[in-house]
C-alpha cells in the first residue's frame, strides 16, 4: 500500500519565491490567488503554495477546476491542498500526481464522490 504524502513532504514556496518561478509581480501573484490558479496557505505565518502546483514558469493549468470544485463541496483552501497531497485509494496515488500527469478527469471524478 502506498505510503500517504503529507504536508511535512511537500516543497513550500513563499509568495515572493512564487513571483520569481512565474516572472510575475507580487500583484499579478495575489490576483492568481484570487482567481483560484494557486492555492497559498498559511504555515508560521507566512503564505505558502506547493512548488507542484506551478510548471515552469505558470501555474498547473488544471489546479483551477479542481479547486473550485474541491470548494463548491465545502473543502477550505487548507483541505484542498491536505487532499490534493494525500495517497487516494481508488486513484492509486495523490491526487495531485495525476493533475500533473494529466488525469484532471479522474482526479475531478474522484473529488465530485467527495460531496
Amino acid at each position: 500500500m502506498p505510503e500517504q504524502t503529507t504536508t511535512a513532504s511537500i516543497e513550500w514556496l513563499t509568495l515572493p519565491e512564487v513571483g520569481e518561478r512565474l516572472h510575475e509581480s507580487p500583484g499579478r501573484v495575489k490576483r492568481l490567488l484570487d482567481e483560484r490558479m494557486l492555492i497559498a496557505v498559511r504555515h508560521d505565518g507566512v503564505w505558502r503554495v506547493p512548488a507542484l502546483f506551478i510548471d515552469g514558469d505558470r501555474p498547473l493549468s488544471s489546479l483551477r477546476g479542481t479547486a473550485i470544485l474541491l470548494g463548491d463541496i465545502g473543502f477550505d483552501d487548507d483541505e484542498i491542498v491536505e487532499w490534493l497531497f494525500r495517497v487516494e485509494e481508488s486513484l492509486g496515488n495523490a491526487p495531485i500526481e495525476s493533475l500533473v500527469a494529466g488525469r484532471k478527469a479522474e482526479v475531478r471524478r474522484v473529488a465530485q464522490t467527495l460531496a
